[in-house]
C-alpha cells in the first residue's frame, strides 16, 4: 500500500464512527483470510463467547492480508487478521496499525506447513535446489523467506533461486507440469497433496526461521486502538480464551472451520492441526522481523514490542 493511499484512507477512517452499539452489545466488524488461524474468532462468534463478553462480532472472510489491511486502515473493519510478514512490512513503512491479538503458531515439533516437490523428483538437498524455480503464494512471503533462509543454512545459495507467484491451490498442478521444482503448501492442501502420493515433503523450511513463531495475528488501526481500547481489550481477552479452548477441543472445531473455509470436514479431521497462540509474546515475532531484515524486505530491524498495542 502506498503511503499516500494509506494516509488518505486513514483520514476517511477518522471521519467515520469507530463503533456501533446495538442492544447493549458493542459491534465489531472483523475480517480474516479463511485459513485455520481464524478459528479462535470464528469459535468465539459461533459459541457465543463474544456476545457473553458484550461484543457482537461480524466475521467476514477475505482473500488476502493486503485487502484486509486496506479495509482496517480505511475503516471498513475494526479488526483484521493477516500473515505476520505483511504486518511487519506495513509497520516498517509507517502504516498506522498495531497487533491486538495473537493468531496461529508454527511449531517445528508438529509442522503443518512445508515445501513440497513431486514424488519422483531427484531433488533432496539444498545444493541440488540451486538455480531451481519455487512456487510461493506471494513474493517475499513466509514461504519465500523461509526457503531462502533454509537454503543458506543447509549448503545452498538462496540468491540463485527463482520464485514464481502462484495461488497455493495451483502449486500441485504447477509441480506436475514441471513449471516449478518445489512449492509452498500448508494444511489442508498439504494433507491432500501427501494423500495423493504424487508429492512428498522436500523440507520444513519454516524451521529455518525459528522452532516456534507467530505466523499470523489480529491487528487494528492506531486511531481505533486509541479511541476504543475497552472494546479491543475485550476482543483480545476473549480471542485468547477461545484460542485456549479450540487448542484443547480440536474435534469440536472441525465442522465450523470446514463451513467457513469451504474445506471438506474429512480433510480437516485428519490433517495436522495448527496450534493457536494465546499470547502476543514479542519473542514469537522477533525471528520474523530478523529474517525480513536479512533478506532486505524491510530496511532495518526493530523491537517486536513496538508492533504490539499496549493494554488499556
Amino acid at each position: 500500500m502506498k503511503r499516500s493511499t494509506a494516509i488518505g484512507a486513514l483520514a476517511s477512517a477518522l471521519s467515520a464512527p469507530a463503533i456501533v452499539r446495538a442492544q447493549g452489545l458493542t459491534s465489531l466488524k472483523v475480517a480474516g483470510v479463511a485459513e485455520e488461524s481464524v478459528l479462535p474468532v470464528l469459535w468465539g462468534q459461533k459459541s457465543g463467547m463474544f456476545r457473553a463478553a458484550g461484543l457482537d462480532v461480524d466475521l467476514t472472510p477475505q482473500t488476502s492480508g493486503s485487502a484486509i489491511t486496506a479495509g482496517v486502515v480505511g475503516g471498513s473493519y475494526q479488526v483484521g487478521k493477516s500473515s505476520i510478514i505483511p504486518l511487519v512490512t506495513a509497520y516498517a513503512k509507517n502504516i498506522p496499525i498495531k497487533l491486538v491479538a495473537p493468531g496461529g503458531l508454527y511449531r517445528s515439533a508438529k509442522p503443518h506447513i512445508a515445501m513440497i516437490t513431486r514424488a519422483d523428483s531427484p531433488l533432496r538437498t539444498a545444493a541440488q535446489m540451486n538455480g531451481k524455480t519455487i512456487g510461493v503464494s506471494s513474493i517475499d512471503d513466509l514461504y519465500t523467506l523461509s526457503m531462502k533462509a533454509w537454503m543458506d543454512k543447509n549448503g545452498g545459495d538462496s540468491s540463485t533461486l527463482k520464485f514464481v507467484e502462484l495461488p497455493l491451490p495451483a502449486i500441485e498442478a504447477a509441480l506436475l507440469s514441471r513449471r516449478i521444482d518445489a512449492g509452498g503448501s500448508g494444511t489442508p492442501e498439504l494433507q491432500a497433496a501427501l494423500d495423493s502420493r504424487d508429492f512428498r515433503i522436500f523440507a520444513h523450511t519454516y524451521d529455518a526461521i525459528a522452532p516456534v513463531f507467530l505466523y499470523s495475528a489480529w491487528f487494528a488501526a492506531n486511531d481505533y486502538i486509541e479511541n476504543d481500547r475497552s472494546a479491543l481489550a475485550t476482543f483480545s481477552r476473549t480471542e485468547r480464551q477461545a484460542a485456549a479452548y479450540v487448542n484443547s477441543h480440536p474435534a469440536e472445531t472441525v465442522e465450523p472451520l470446514a463451513a467457513f473455509t469451504t474445506t471438506p470436514a474429512a480433510e480437516i479431521a485428519k490433517m495436522t492441526r495448527a496450534m493457536m497462540a494465546t499470547t502476543l509474546d514479542p519473542k514469537l515475532i522477533q525471528p520474523v522481523i530478523d529474517v525480513c531484515v536479512r533478506y532486505k524486505t524491510i530496511p532495518s530491524a526493530f523491537d517486536a514490542t513496538a508492533m504490539i498495542a499496549t493494554a488499556p
